[in-house]
């Protein structure tokens, strides 16, 4: 991380502290009612009046992101998909796709279930309209109105997917990502994206690798780059960028590596630190 200092108030017409302000979405950008607050709003307007740019980072899929996107008339690009997809918002096509290869997400599930238990096991789909398929048991606790598919454990795998989530009946999710991790780690990548959000990812993709993309296409640097985030799915965006936000309500993990603590998404903490730094 960075080891800059505080970023201090800018006066009008001065040097931009960043040139790209990176957001998540839940339990950041959005609060609690999974919404963007007008003051966020304005805040993010503000940042665009002094010519910095704002690009959200989120695991989300395309598919689930949109809807966001749409409410605050985001027309730029998106990173979703927890760096798999690089998203025109504005043209509605995506730059980039990554996608899980399925023989491996097999073996590594296999793996896991092998130490710990049974699963409650989803699937994101890959491409634009990719549906997010939930096998038995598999109750998704953040979007609470983002579409999810029901289906049996065997089509979970029937087409390309981006990823899968887990959930265990007894383990928390740091337990589960842990151990999903020690028996699977040198397979594919293992985060933990939010409450009841463990995802089994392609072996070395991260937010940072969707990030690093979509900035040399805007034609910004990781030093000249804020990133506000609340989850352990963030820690390598705020390893990437030049300076790291965790949000109040975020995860110990992501605090222990930020440059900076901020309100709660149900104060809108993003915006406090985006009116203190370009108002």
């Amino acid at each position: 991380m960075s080891t800059n200092a505080h970023p201090t108030d800018v006066p009008p017409g001065g040097d931009l502290p960043f040139r790209l302000v990176a957001t998540d979405l839940d339990g950041t950008l959005l609060n609690p009612a999974e919404t963007v607050s007008e003051r966020t709003r304005a805040a993010l307007a503000l940042v665009a009046g002094r010519g910095a740019q704002h690009i959200i980072v989120t695991g989300r899929s395309a598919r689930w992101t949109r809807p966001v996107l749409d409410e605050i008339g985001y027309t730029g690009i998106a990173v979703c998909g927890q760096g798999a997809q690089v998203y025109d918002a504005g043209a509605h096509r995506l730059l980039t796709s990554v996608t899980l290869d399925r023989q491996l997400a097999a073996v590594a599930l296999a793996k896991i279930e092998a130490e710990v238990g049974p699963l409650a096991v989803a699937a994101s789909q890959d491409g634009l309209e990719g549906e997010v398929l939930a096998g038995p048991g598999y109750a998704l606790q953040i979007g609470t109105d983002l579409p999810v598919v029901p289906v049996e454990s065997s089509e979970l795998l029937a087409a390309p997917i981006a990823k899968l989530f887990l959930q265990h009946p007894r383990y928390s999710d740091d337990e589960l990502a842990e151990a999903a991790r020690a028996v699977a780690g040198q397979l594919v990548g293992i985060t933990v994206a939010g409450a009841g959000v463990v995802e089994v990812l392609p072996l070395g993709l991260t937010k940072a690798t969707g990030l690093s993309l979509a900035a040399r296409r805007l034609g910004a640097t990781a030093a000249g780059t804020i990133a506000f985030g609340d989850m352990p799915n963030d820690v390598p965006m705020f390893g990437w960028a030049g300076y790291g936000v965790a949000m109040g309500n975020a995860h110990e993990e992501l605090k222990a590596v930020a440059d900076e603590l901020a309100l709660g998404n149900d104060e809108d903490g993003v915006a406090v630190v985006l009116e203190r730094l370009y108002g």
